[in-house]
């Protein structure tokens, strides 16, 4: 007979779960694994919202599983040390993202790119090495194989540094890979969300001329005075969009909705590059004509490799790069959903867990 999520493991532990696709999350009782040789044990004091966990609550993807304690933006405290784990002390501040497991020995796994691993263990509604469930960050505890824990630096605030884990990584990697961290290069940042606006902060962290493309005239006093990016377009305003064709070498495309590529691709250079990092929840159109006659490419980009985050990490450290956020308690969580389903956030909920969680208790 299987054993209840109380029982399936020696150490009891609290968060908040979904029991069903209505994705309302209350409190719930559960337990970890105990503290292995390879492991770190980490009391958790922030968790960033981010959108896939609205969307795996909702089961929009169709694979999630409950119940279902969202959660991949942990930032806490090391509160116990397997015996094999020496780059970590008690106390140390330090951070969990999207996987907490792969398989370590493929070939993605030996490049430092967890991220594509085949057997890549997701930090919530997956299947363990042990066979039991995975349990996110809305939760007080955790522990995790060393591999896949980061170092947050010193001197960046724990609540704004855990988008990072995510949202952070999920722009920073394809910027670097696809070579679109080359100072003086004209960056668009497509989407100003919990995604675009940490994309903004690294354009102008490299050296970029960056434009916001978004379809919030609101938004443009944020994007120019507050992130500090150099211009500005509303998608929808054709005139202004015709103005603009041709003039960037790169986009980052973060937008999560359907939406067309077309006008993007127009605003490319003859070799141009639109890198989509969104996951909408049905497929795009994809007009050949503008990459036959431009040379331009698409691509995509998933998270990164631990290796890679934890540069992204300290290259935040170095700029003093932080996500912008909106602290909520942990009994506010299911009206953050219903705000973050309208894109009413400026741009990222973190649940201050350290400070909140226990008060739901039942």
């Amino acid at each position: 007979m299987a054993k209840s999520p109380e029982e399936e493991h020696p150490i009891k532990a609290f968060g908040f779960a979904a029991s069903d696709s209505s994705g309302f999350l209350s409190p719930f009782h559960f337990s970890r694994r105990e503290n292995g040789p390879e492991d770190v044990s980490i009391q958790i004091l922030f968790c960033g919202v981010c959108h896939s966990d609205l969307h795996s609550l909702k089961n929009d993807w169709g694979f999630s599983r409950y119940p279902l304690v969202p959660g991949h933006e942990i930032v806490g405290i090391v509160t116990k040390l397997g015996e094999n784990v020496k780059k970590f002390r008690v106390g140390q501040n330090v951070g969990v993202g999207v996987i907490v497991g792969s398989c370590e020995k493929c070939e993605s796994c030996e490049q430092d790119l967890e991220n594509y691993c085949p057997r890549m263990i997701f930090t919530y509604g997956a299947t363990d090495k042990d066979g039991t469930r995975t349990y996110g960050g809305y939760s007080d505890k955790i522990v995790v194989n060393q591999r896949f824990v980061l170092n947050i630096p010193d001197n960046l605030p724990l609540d704004a540094a855990s988008p990072l884990l995510c949202a952070g990584i999920t722009v920073y990697s394809p910027m670097k890979y696809y070579g679109m961290a080359v100072s003086g290069k004209h960056l668009g940042v497509c989407g100003l969300g919990g995604l675009g606006h940490v994309a903004v902060k690294f354009g102008k962290a490299f050296g970029l001329k960056v434009t916001v493309i978004s379809s919030s005239p609101a938004k443009e006093d944020e994007a120019l005075n507050r992130l500090g990016a150099d211009a500005f377009l509303v998608s929808t305003d054709a005139a202004k969009i015709k103005d603009a064709m041709g003039t960037m070498d790169f986009i980052i495309d973060t937008v999560s909705a359907v939406h067309s590529l077309l006008p993007l691709l127009g605003l490319l250079k003859l070799n141009g590059k639109l890198v989509t990092v969104g996951l909408p929840n049905k497929p795009l159109e994809l007009p050949v004509f503008p990459l036959v006659f431009g040379r331009k490419l698409i691509g995509g980009s998933d998270i990164g490799g631990l290796k890679e985050t934890q540069k992204m990490l300290d290259f935040c450290g170095k700029h003093n790069i932080t996500a912008d956020i909106e602290l909520i308690k942990m009994d506010e969580i299911n009206t953050a959903m219903e705000r973050l389903a309208k894109s009413d956030v400026r741009y990222r909920f973190v649940i201050d867990i350290g400070n909140s969680l226990s008060a739901c208790k039942t």
